[in-house]
């Protein structure tokens, strides 16, 4: 297996205007589905794409989160609104690679989910590495969500607005180019977390199967 690192953080300059939290705040929208027959906590996650963690945490009414039964309600938290965002730099990432003869990247909600993970670790932890003090390196973050890959590369930047200035420095930076333009890659995992010293931190996890 093999994995490669690249660093990409954005200038802090006083002319850059700050965000107030009130103002940059991604409120997560929920639904609430109704048990089934059959149903579990980890069906449930599989059909929202949402991690089996979030989920329980969510939802605190249930003593026992392998004791469901037909009729309850089960919030599910959506993070529509960072979702969107994340989706935003796959697809601008695909755009790049078919500029230049290169198929699109598939988009892995699981890998997604460690990406996000890593940009809140980066945030919460103020550090901004490869290498987490939670999790480890991307290598180790990778296969503690039992995530399988054969081939893996990771992307992180901080401090860009949006995201096309944050693959547009990504492409200008000849080692992030590579994981983005890399041929053997065949999926693609994005988090985006909101706040902290540089108000946006993101993270790209490629992986090849």
């Amino acid at each position: 297996m093999r994995i490669f690192f690249y660093i990409l953080m954005a200038l802090v300059t006083m002319t850059i205007v700050q965000i107030h939290p009130s103002e940059q705040s991604h409120a997560d929208s929920v639904d609430i589905y109704t048990v089934q027959p059959g149903d579990t906590l980890w069906k449930i996650s599989r059909t929202y794409q949402i991690g089996l963690s979030e989920i329980i945490n969510a939802n605190p009414q249930f003593d026992n989160p392998d004791l469901i039964y037909p009729g309850d309600d089960v919030t599910i938290p959506l993070k529509t609104e960072v979702k969107s965002i994340e989706d935003e730099v796959i697809r601008i990432t695909n755009e790049m690679r078919q500029q230049h003869g290169l198929q699109p990247l598939e988009g892995d909600w699981q890998l997604s989910r460690v990406a996000r993970y890593k940009s809140r670790d980066m945030r919460d932890q103020n550090y901004f590495s490869h290498q987490s003090p939670t999790y480890g390196s991307p290598f180790e973050m990778i296969e503690q969500f039992n995530v399988s890959y054969q081939r893996a590369a990771e992307n992180i930047a901080a401090g860009q607005q949006n995201p096309r200035s944050v693959v547009d420095s990504w492409m200008n930076s000849q080692g992030h180019r590579e994981n983005i333009l890399d041929p053997n890659m065949t999926h693609i995992g994005v988090g985006y977390a909101e706040g902290g010293q540089y108000n946006n931190y993101w993270t790209q996890m490629f992986i090849a199967r």
